[in-house]
């Protein structure tokens, strides 16, 4: 039953305080309706007592509360899902808002699921093709892995996270493939860019878009993401797909929470972030993996921009606790026009392992990883050498290191926000570039790799 009250006493930004209330729970949606028969949205933050503390979706500015009601409704925010979801575009609180029809719901999904299980998971271990080399040949995408993108303001995160969503597939496997896309806390041009680029290449129709917009109110971007989860563990557990979910900026969706801490007066952490950033940020990431027994998997994607670049403030430090790697974007590859500016060495993706070799991508692909990432790591050493002491200090083999790495650059990292290469061409590729190098130094591949793959008019 719906219990109302007309005991509003006090509202200060997008919180407000209802007295003399019973059986009220926390997370509970609550309607405000005004004499003038407004409706605004909330949900219950605190309960002490018999006083609640509701935080306003759409804010306080303007509401009477002396002729305002407070209507509880018993139940969470929820979720509407149906298989229709695919191809459709809703806001941060889960409308549709690309102009079709009100979706018929299958059935209605609290947004604040469960973390899965330890005890149920199973191991991720099957490859996730991306389309992109520094990815998929180096920092492996594992199937029910969560990797995040560290980028910074400016570097584009964006045609990354667009570039992902269009072209990763599960290799192998005829079951079916969605992507679950959750924009929060953006800008009208970065919605249209993600909307028209989905539309135009054809990923719309296996795409479920979650826009929540810069101006949009702070309580919306901290649902959003979680109605992406919800939307995701559908589509996994109860249709069995495979889903992919990219959210894009986790550093807006920290500020919201950031902003209505400080509005509830709590005790700052780190940077002023709430003390339960950590907590808050797991319950959201820890519902990506596999489930023994079935068949629909999550493999989560957020990305976030790192203010001043510095990986050691508490999102990207935090998220990089709870999740397995990240991938890290370079500001100077950016400059060198390189794209997508992906950082090779700091990345790390701690499942890699799983998902390569025979039989999943190819039986020299983790020796190759090795001597790649060795002899870029060598070529940067030696190309910095350069710059202090002159190419004269250089020995012939660390000059062909040196080139080794500009090459490394410009045609394994470098392939452009359209360039899709399966992984047998990533891997040639590599392969190419090791030519540079005499065979001697080749010493993290087996023999019978490099008879059967290097290139024999380098040798």
């Amino acid at each position: 039953m719906r219990k109302e009250y007309r005991t509003i006493k006090e509202v200060v930004g997008p919180l407000m305080m209802v007295e003399n209330v019973e059986g009220v729970k926390y997370d509970e949606i609550v309607e405000i309706e005004q004499a003038n028969g407004e409706i605004r949205h909330g949900k219950v933050l605190e309960i002490h007592n018999d006083k609640a503390l509701l935080q306003l979706f759409e804010g306080s500015q303007g509401l009477r509360i002396t002729d305002s009601k407070a209507r509880f409704l018993g139940r969470s925010i929820e979720l509407s899902v149906a298989p229709d979801m695919l191809g459709r575009v809703f806001d941060g609180m889960g409308r549709p808002n690309d102009g079709g029809p009100e979706l018929i719901a299958q059935k209605h999904m609290d947004i604040n699921g469960a973390p899965i299980n330890p005890a149920a998971r199973d191991y991720p271990s099957e490859f996730i093709q991306t389309g992109i080399s520094a990815i998929d040949g180096l920092n492996t995408l594992v199937r029910g892995q969560k990797l995040p993108v560290f980028s910074g303001s400016g570097l584009p995160h964006a045609n990354l996270a667009a570039q992902i969503a269009r072209q990763a597939k599960v290799r192998g496997t005829d079951d079916p493939f969605a992507v679950v896309f959750a924009a929060v806390g953006i800008t009208f041009e970065e919605a249209d860019f993600f909307i028209n680029d989905f539309r135009e290449t054809g990923a719309i129709d296996r795409t479920v878009t979650f826009v929540n917009l810069a101006n949009d109110p702070a309580i919306e971007r901290i649902a959003t993401p979680r109605m992406a989860i919800t939307a995701a563990e559908y589509l996994a557990y109860d249709l069995g797909m495979h889903v992919l979910v990219i959210i894009t900026d986790i550093t807006n969706y920290a500020e919201a929470l950031r902003e209505v801490s400080a509005a509830r007066k709590e005790v700052p952490g780190r940077r002023g972030y709430p003390g339960y950033l950590y907590t808050d940020l797991a319950t959201m990431y820890e519902r990506a993996g596999r489930i023994k027994g079935r068949s629909g998997s999550i493999t989560m994607i957020p990305i976030l921009s790192m203010p001043e670049d510095d990986l050691t403030h508490p999102i990207p430090d935090l998220t990089g606790y709870i999740t397995e790697g990240q991938i890290i974007l370079s500001r100077e590859l950016n400059r060198k026009g390189i794209t997508p500016p992906i950082n090779v060495l700091p990345s790390l993706s701690r499942l890699k392992d799983k998902g390569i070799g025979r039989g999943k991508t190819r039986e020299d692909h983790a020796d190759t990883m090795n001597q790649l990432f060795s002899a870029y790591s060598r070529g940067k050493e030696a190309k910095e050498l350069a710059v202090i002491l002159g190419d004269a200090a250089l020995s012939d083999v660390d000059k062909l290191y040196a080139q080794f790495a500009d090459m490394f650059e410009r045609e394994y990292v470098n392939q452009g926000f359209y360039g899709n290469r399966s992984i047998e061409e990533t891997l040639d590729i590599g392969w190419k570039l090791l030519s540079i190098l005499p065979k001697s130094e080749l010493k993290r591949i087996r023999d019978e790799y490099i008879e059967k793959y290097l290139p024999t008019q380098e040798q």
